[in-house]
């Protein structure tokens, strides 16, 4: 019987091994892919934001997404990103005042002000660009996190492709990139089992 129960353990603990393995290598596998193309809408994940100023992690988000609306790939800038306990704004209002100030029209830009996780801002992204009748979405945020928003973003029904910035202070060194794909890991076994995420962490650089 102990035997058969040390066996029965060590399986488990070696189908975990080949699964986190494997998510790891497509967490990797789609933050290495750009898959820019013209789109109903540009979609920037929110991070942390001081006094209405963007980290460096969000920063960088916001330059590639403002490139990629300057380039032509889509018609609408969506900012997203609440409020954090103790801010006076939000990730999204700190993101559409980037925005204007970098040459994007206040008319192309819409507003999700109230996700504090991935998951509740993608949910309200689906929805407005349902309203819109706009069906596809290039998405933006780190490399780590791609993988992740592109599942979510198709759960919603959204036509999703992933162009990752390739500057964020996430990936700076190979251990801040293994935090962060450490975190994705959880927050998709999380998502996977629960259909909910936890917040996105305060990463190195913010």
């Amino acid at each position: 019987m102990r035997r058969d129960l040390i066996r029965l353990v060590a399986a488990m603990v070696a189908a975990a091994t080949i699964l986190g393995g494997y998510a790891a290598f497509r967490i990797w596998e789609q933050g290495d892919r750009d898959e820019r193309r013209h789109v109903d809408a540009i979609v920037v994940l929110g991070a942390a934001q001081y006094d209405g100023t963007p980290s460096p992690v969000f920063r960088a988000r916001l330059e590639h997404a403002v490139a990629l609306f300057r380039e032509g790939y889509g018609d609408v800038l969506v900012v997203t990103g609440g409020k954090a306990e103790g801010d006076r704004t939000t990730e999204a209002a700190a993101a559409r005042q980037f925005a204007v100030e970098n040459g994007v029209p206040p008319t192309a830009i819409l507003v999700e002000d109230e996700g504090r996780t991935t998951l509740e801002s993608l949910r309200t992204v689906g929805a407005m660009l349902r309203e819109r009748r706009s069906a596809s979405a290039l998405f933006v945020s780190d490399r780590a996190h791609m993988l992740r928003v592109l599942r979510i973003a198709r759960d919603e029904g959204l036509e999703a492709y992933g162009s990752p910035t390739t500057t964020s202070p996430t990936d700076v060194t190979f251990g801040e990139r293994f935090e962060a794909t450490t975190h994705e890991l959880a927050a998709l076994a999380v998502y996977f089992l629960a259909g909910d995420a936890p917040l996105d962490p305060p990463f190195a650089g913010d």
